[in-house]
């Protein structure tokens, strides 16, 4: 409570995506189809993966915990900026602000070290196939699962721990409709030099060099994979290129974002829409539709829920 008494400033304004009423109602819409989707897309994968003995494997497993994230990242923003959409005055307390900031950097610090490990995965399958079961046991996966989180809640809180004692004094408008922290320290009432540099170096410097690693090892696969027969190279080709889209729809936006901070560009608020509600939509789509056992599981629990309403619902044909 001590560091909130600090602050002079007790709520932001957020000034949203438009002013206009009828792109507000057309957002509203699209926006809420695709929230919908996407918690309904990760959630059926999530159960397809947990309730399907034949995808009780690492890269499903480790699939199924991008899902979860997913809906993380698509849960800590949109609903509020949804609500806030016909809302006549956004605001967002000072807490709430420094809660979607704590937030966003869990979910995206966990989901880049997800995505490495994911790519770990296929690496390993693809180059290491003997020593493969060996190498990535339920151990292994637990564990790069638990690091994932650990590394992201680490990386939150060294985002949190200088920007909760900055004096807020005056200026509380943020041109978006989340709390992002390149905006929210531009209205502190200091020289925010040395922390641009700081955030920098911790975020958007991270996210350059994670994403080349990714790219050095995807590249590597890719090569291997010339090596063996068509059939398989084949799967682990589509497999490995469901993984590159993610992970350039996941990075692109963030490296773009946080390697420049305090330069404000018109397609900030594109990419920021983009990653916390269309790359967490997509990636359900992706996997489903690059990957044919998830396809035909998904198919499967689709099916046999619908013919078990049809049997159980009084009102069908063919009872």
């Amino acid at each position: 409570m001590e560091v909130f008494n600090h602050s002079r400033v007790s709520e932001f304004v957020l000034l949203g995506l438009t002013d206009s009423l009828e792109l507000q109602i057309f957002f509203f819409a699209l926006f809420s189809i695709f929230y919908l989707m996407t918690m309904f897309g990760n959630c059926l994968i999530m159960f397809t993966v947990l309730s399907t003995s034949n995808l009780h494997f690492p890269m499903y497993f480790l699939l199924s915990n991008l899902s979860l994230i997913d809906m993380c990242l698509s849960s800590f923003a949109t609903p509020k900026m949804i609500m806030d959409l016909f809302a006549q005055h956004k605001t967002i307390s000072f807490g709430g602000c420094m809660s979607q900031i704590f937030f966003l950097h869990l979910f995206t610090g966990t989901e880049i070290v997800l995505l490495i490990s994911m790519s770990f995965d296929r690496y390993t399958a693809i180059c290491k196939p003997l020593y493969y079961s060996k190498i990535m046991s339920p151990k292994m996966c637990i564990g790069l699962v638990v690091m994932s989180w650990t590394v992201g809640f680490l990386h939150t809180i060294s985002q949190l721990a200088f920007t909760l004692y900055l004096p807020f004094c005056g200026p509380n408008v943020i041109d978006s409709f989340f709390c992002d922290l390149p905006l929210v320290i531009q209205l502190a009432c200091i020289d925010i030099y040395v922390l641009g540099i700081f955030m920098i170096s911790t975020s958007g410097v991270i996210a350059l060099i994670s994403f080349l690693l990714l790219l050095t090892s995807y590249v590597i696969v890719l090569v291997t994979i010339r090596d063996h027969s068509s059939t398989r190279s084949s799967k682990a080709l589509s497999t490995c290129t469901a993984h590159f889209i993610v992970v350039l729809m996941f990075f692109g936006p963030c490296i773009f974002i946080y390697v420049w901070p305090f330069t404000s560009f018109l397609v900030d608020k594109t990419l920021s829409v983009f990653y916390t509600i269309f790359t967490p939509f997509l990636n359900p789509l992706i996997y489903t539709l690059r990957n044919q056992e998830v396809k035909a599981a998904v198919k499967k629990k689709l099916c046999n829920q619908y013919f078990h309403f049809g049997k159980t619902n009084p009102h069908h044909p063919e009872q």
